[in-house]
């Protein structure tokens, strides 16, 4: 981990905000939904960052910012230590590519699994003929396909198979990056660890850099160096994944960390103490965004919002460790 924390900045965002317009209804206008509000956040050579929260919090409209999908309303990105504006839609996608979330649907069931692996190749150039061929059954190997099945379909393959096939498409061109949005959710449980394993394994093969979002605490548990915590658009804490899960600061990393399941009988469902109704991110609340459902708000949540505490690696969002906040709420 250490070694992570000294390496390149390979993913960089600075103060990233992406606003857009939706409309209310008929002849009622639009409004402003500010999906991101100021991100900044680093992925360094090596590293693993996992990017955790509720559904509808920005984590994906984050990823295809940092992906080159999506433009931002404000703010920059570097990629591979290069501003994303100063490079080629084909240029960014040799250094970072995505794994989706359902390889059902991110997946051509009209093309055969070499050709869907072979397409960054055959987009991004400079590869033909038999290399093309060999690259990709190569590639197959790597990522435990048989090369008997280039020319199968993906009906033909099981939900780890397609996962499978993913990731190779994603890495056929060798990026630098890998963004992975919820990995293995759509899959059987029993497979979810071999997709895992695979990751984990590619990382140290290729020496690869994620960015991880999930929902799932314990894959991010098992997978991640680094933890950023986002809430409607903020990040609100971000630590190294030991402390984190040791010792989380934010009152929203304690629910969440207080949502997980355990196999313990008799424990039932976890109550997060958060309420069952997510905050309109239509009508955002003033002051700190969480302190409607904060069970450790005081007077200055509703009105001041609160500013990053600690440095760039490891800050919280929260007026509780400010002591000039609480000082002067005393």
């Amino acid at each position: 981990m250490s070694a992570a924390k000294t390496s390149a900045a390979m993913l960089e965002a600075s103060d990233v905000t992406r606003t857009f317009m939706v409309s209310q209804g008929f002849m009622r206008g639009k409004r402003p939904l500010h999906a991101v509000n100021g991100i900044s956040m680093t992925v360094r050579e090596g590293e693993v960052v996992a990017l955790v929260g509720e559904s509808g919090c920005g984590k994906t409209t984050l990823a295809r910012i940092l992906l080159g999908l999506l433009p931002p309303t404000s703010g920059s990105i570097r990629v591979g230590g290069q501003p994303i504006t100063g490079l080629a839609r084909h240029e960014v996608a040799k250094l970072v590519q995505p794994v989706f979330q359902d390889p059902y649907s991110s997946l051509n069931p009209r093309k055969s699994i070499g050709s869907i692996v072979a397409l960054p190749l055959k987009v991004q150039g400079g590869v033909e003929g038999r290399e093309t061929r060999r690259r990709v059954e190569e590639m197959m190997e790597l990522v435990g396909l048989a090369r008997r099945l280039y020319d199968n379909y993906p009906n033909q393959l099981s939900g780890g198979q397609r996962q499978r096939v993913a990731i190779a498409r994603a890495l056929v061109n060798r990026p630098r990056i890998v963004i992975c949005d919820e990995p293995t959710s759509a899959l059987d449980v029993s497979v979810q660890s071999q997709i895992l394993n695979l990751l984990q394994d590619l990382r140290r093969e290729l020496g690869l850099t994620y960015l991880l979002i999930s929902h799932n605490l314990a894959v991010v548990e098992h997978m991640a160096d680094r933890v950023a915590v986002m809430y409607l658009g903020r990040i609100v804490e971000q630590a190294d994944t030991d402390t984190l899960f040791r010792a989380p600061k934010h009152p929203y990393t304690e629910a969440l960390l207080r949502s997980v399941l355990t196999p313990e009988p008799g424990l039932g469902i976890p109550d997060t103490h958060l309420g069952a109704a997510y905050p309109n991110p239509l009508n955002m609340p003033t002051g700190c965004r969480f302190h409607p459902r904060c069970p450790k708000r005081f007077a200055p949540c509703d009105s001041v919002a609160p500013k990053p505490l600690g440095d760039g690696g490891t800050f919280v969002e929260c007026h509780l460790y400010d002591p000039q906040v609480a000082q002067a709420a005393a």
